[in-house]
């Protein structure tokens, strides 16, 4: 089987003819991939569009000074590790190195194994960097159980729930298709206005409304007395007593029977409940958090729906909207759920996805929403043992199915079968642009094949500065 594990990238800056030819062999046994480079011209470019792991760089280059351009490269934000190379041996140059951010430095003339040694030694630092940034970024929304994703739409999802949260609102609708978040947002605004804090957990609890027959529905959320019917053997407190003082949520409140949305207006009107057969009201002081799938106002046009329940629950509504709307928030869910599955399976720590997976990530349409991404990425951490997740270790249908899977033809990019809007196609190249050049302008442009002032008026127009 061959091996899916990318060869860590060694870019060699030096004028020396034989010492380029020593490492290249030397480091070309061990695995690596090799480019050199014995000029200083556009250099920085030519590490930019390279990407190497790590650099190793000659001090003393025609025309140039080796340690400017070390000081470029730790400025551009390329995330390359730099070993100087250097035939002075005196401290002061070493320290001036380090200063400006070279990982180590080597002395000529080289012994190969300490060549080797040091190298291996920055590669292994560099990883264990990226872990931990990897984690801190991941754990810092998956440990304290908030929305993972940065979109517009999120933020404007968590600020609304900050208001709702400190005005402790007693009811809340979150509506958005199947797989998109409605319970995770539903936990979210629950540890905002009960946990966020404090070690007390306030109960949680949920009931699928599309799930249960009426009766046990009924059953499951009021309770019940002994005898109130067949089965009825002892008194059964309901979900919504079991709740008091934290919140239940009633999943896809819209197939809930037209009978029971009475009795569930009542109770959130009253605040009280009654079980089955009983003939005492229970207040409650639960918060309640319905979600659909449905247009209610629809379902409310046809009578499939109460209207006055409807009002109701919407006074204070939340849309979460699908994933394909919040394509910024893709890669940051797969790392998300990579982490979580490599935790869960006791895999070894993936790295993170290649850029064409990213590309591919993020062309796709995602019709089963966050779940279906959330599947993916289990399948993947399950089946798999890889550094990087690449092309390969996709299934067959994601790669036939997603523009970026195939980005091009003989007849050129081939256009999705749902269509596409052009103008977010061209902000999404312009981002992805700036992103693959670190955020530099000039680098992006040469990415796209356009002006310098032609980028800049498109960064402009699609509010990317």
């Amino acid at each position: 089987m061959k091996s899916t594990r990318r060869k860590k990238k060694l870019f060699i800056i030096e004028d020396d003819e034989l010492i380029v030819l020593t490492l290249s062999r030397a480091l070309e046994r061990e695995g690596y991939e090799i480019m050199s480079d014995m000029t200083a011209v556009d250099i920085l470019n030519k590490v930019r569009a390279w990407f190497p792991d790590v650099v190793l760089l000659d001090v003393n280059l025609p025309g140039r000074n080796g340690i400017d351009i070390l000081q470029e490269i730790r400025e551009s934000g390329l995330s390359a590790k730099v070993i100087m190379l250097t035939a002075d041996d005196t401290a002061e140059t070493a320290v001036r190195a380090m200063k400006l951010g070279a990982a180590d430095y080597l002395t000529k003339p080289f012994n190969i194994e300490e060549v080797k040694i040091v190298i291996g030694k920055v590669i292994e630092n560099k990883r264990l960097e990226q872990e931990v940034d990897y984690l801190r970024k991941v754990n810092s929304s998956f440990m304290k159980g908030e929305l993972v994703g940065q979109s517009r739409a999120l933020q404007e999802i968590r600020a609304k729930v900050a208001k709702m949260a400190e005005a402790r609102v007693s009811s809340i609708l979150i509506t958005g298709e199947s797989g998109s978040g409605k319970e995770v947002l539903a936990r979210y605004v629950h540890n905002l206005m009960y946990n966020e804090g404090g070690l007390r957990q306030e109960p949680f609890v949920g009931v699928n409304c599309a799930a249960l027959p009426h009766q046990l529905l009924e059953s499951e959320l009021f309770g019940h007395e002994k005898g109130a019917f067949t089965d009825a053997r002892s008194e059964k407190k309901g979900l919504f007593e079991l709740a008091i003082g934290g919140t239940i949520l009633l999943d896809e409140v819209g197939e809930m029977e037209p009978q029971l949305q009475t009795t569930l207006l009542r109770v959130l009107e009253e605040r009280t409940v009654r079980r089955l057969g009983g003939r005492d009201d229970i207040p409650i002081d639960v918060t309640v958090i319905a979600t659909t799938n449905r247009d209610l106002a629809e379902a409310v046009k046809n009578s499939s729906f109460r209207k006055d329940l409807f009002y109701r629950l919407s006074a204070f509504y939340l849309h979460i909207p699908p994933l394909r709307e919040r394509r910024e928030d893709i890669i940051i869910l797969a790392e998300h759920f990579l982490q979580f599955f490599s935790t869960r399976y006791n895999k070894k720590m993936f790295r993170g996805f290649a850029p064409s997976v990213q590309q591919i990530l993020e062309s796709y349409s995602w019709p089963g929403n966050v779940r279906e991404l959330k599947n993916l990425v289990e399948r993947i951490v399950v089946l798999e043992n890889a550094e990087e997740i690449v092309p390969e270790h996709l299934p067959n249908w994601l790669l036939e199915t997603t523009p970026g899977g195939q980005l091009s033809t003989q007849d050129g990019f081939i256009l999705p079968a749902e269509g596409i809007s052009l103008e977010d196609l061209e902000r999404d190249l312009i981002r992805q642009a700036l992103e693959r050049a670190q955020n530099n302008k000039a680098g992006a442009a040469k990415l796209l094949n356009m002006s310098y002032d032609s980028f800049r008026y498109q960064i402009r127009k699609f509010g990317l500065e």
